[in-house]
């Protein structure tokens, strides 16, 4: 099996508040401060008082994570990072230099490797914006979800329309060139009228990067418990439609399910996940992906989810002659050949081109064959492209995703 190139994802798991749509692995800053007066600079123990965070004691963790998964690495060098929360602009530029000098001197980057950084909109993120630039990110990911402001109501943010605004041209005078925007669609009673004004409005902003997905309810979260009115289904399909024709018009085709951009601005983080490449996992809760090409096993990892048990890992004990344990591998769970194919598909036809068919045999070290009669009997039904050069539905297929990967389950 060939190696596939390796990526770093960083889980920052704090946010001033919960949003009563997000499933993620987030909490919110006990007993907190608003925003702008949350003192994460002089946090020195793992317990703070309210408001602030451990960022000195979870930095240290994130580094011994990492060294933990050394061994992974197999001489490969990263080519993109990710910061995700969370809200990871709560953390200092200081901080995230930090991590990235880290990640740097045990892995060692690419040329030109692509750092990202998820950033709320609120004046507290901005002011740290040219801070992140020096330390070294070069692609911010703002999380706007909506400029509307009864939408930022609906959607319990923070922020206002203007300040979202604000942030992205704080962001361009920071120095970045790279600006992702998040925006929802199939909000509570958004119009398709409503949708483009936000997309209208990213456009106008400048965006090299338009991620734009549907509202969704998700068990856990507080929408789940009191869900509220949102469009029926033929209205968000009149939704999509035209947000789609209306990207695709100013220059930002679809090039993922939910991922808008010129060409050559796709996000190259996320493009590692969906062609079944390796990445790294650091931080409560993060998930990593590793293939080991001596004994032909692919492994999924996983840390544990909570904060409070993440910074305990690998505790202090005095009986130890550095006064620390051992820092645990994360949890490990092995791909089975037979599920294999499944796994492959769901990344790769997530994009709309599909990937290379060579891919396939190169990071799952199956022969191709192993798709081949499933795929034949898609085909005859139009919703997927002939197998080679590339794995990818036809336009038709697209929208069928679910339903094709139905056809590869292994079984029981």
């Amino acid at each position: 099996m060939q190696l596939p190139p390796l990526s770093l994802y960083v889980h920052i798991p704090w946010c001033v508040r919960k949003c009563p749509y997000c499933d993620f692995n987030s909490h919110q800053v006990s007993d907190g401060p608003v925003e702008g007066h949350v003192d994460i600079h002089h946090a020195t123990s793992a317990k703070t008082a309210p408001g602030q965070l451990p960022e000195r004691e979870y930095v240290e963790q994130l580094r011994r994570d990492l060294e933990s998964q050394l061994p992974w690495v197999q001489g490969r060098r990263l080519g993109s990072i990710f910061f995700g929360g969370g809200t990871p602009s709560l953390f200092s530029p200081a901080a995230i230099g930090e991590i990235l000098n880290m990640a740097d001197s045990m892995v060692g980057f690419t040329p030109d490797i692509e750092i990202t950084l998820e950033a709320n909109p609120g004046t507290f993120e901005q002011a740290k914006f040219a801070g992140y630039r020096s330390a070294g990110v070069n692609r911010l990911s703002i999380g706007v979800q909506s400029f509307d402001p009864l939408q930022l109501q609906n959607l319990g943010r923070i922020h206002s329309g203007p300040e979202a605004e604000t942030a992205a041209t704080q962001a361009r005078g920071a120095g970045f060139d790279n600006i992702n925007i998040d925006l929802m669609h199939g909000l509570p009673g958004q119009g398709t009228i409503d949708a483009l004004r936000d997309l209208q409005r990213a456009v106008d902003l400048g965006a090299e990067h338009i991620s734009w997905y549907q509202l969704t309810i998700e068990p856990n979260t507080a929408f789940y418990s009191a869900p509220p009115v949102t469009p029926g289904s033929e209205q968000i399909a009149e939704i999509q439609r035209a947000g789609r024709a209306f990207l695709a018009e100013r220059g930002y085709p679809r090039y993922e399910v939910s991922a808008y951009s010129p060409t050559g601005r796709e996000s190259r983080h996320n493009l590692n996940y969906w062609s079944f490449a390796d990445y790294i996992g650091i931080g409560a809760g993060a998930h990593g992906k590793f293939t080991l090409p001596h004994s032909g096993e692919i492994i999924r990892t996983q840390r544990t989810r909570m904060p409070r048990d993440y910074l305990a890992l690998g505790s202090r004990d005095p009986g130890t002659a550095k006064g620390r344990n051992a820092f645990p591998l994360p949890k490990c769970t092995g791909v089975a050949v037979a599920e294999r194919p499944l796994e492959f598909l769901m990344n790769a036809l997530r994009l709309e081109a599909g990937v290379p068919a060579e891919t396939f045999t190169a990071y799952t070290g199956l022969p191709l064959s192993a798709l081949a009669g499933e795929w034949r009997r898609l085909e005859a039904m139009e919703l997927v492209a002939p197998l080679g050069p590339r794995i990818a539905t036809t336009g038709f297929g697209y929208d069928y995703v679910d339903e094709i990967l139905q056809r590869f389950l292994p079984e029981a």
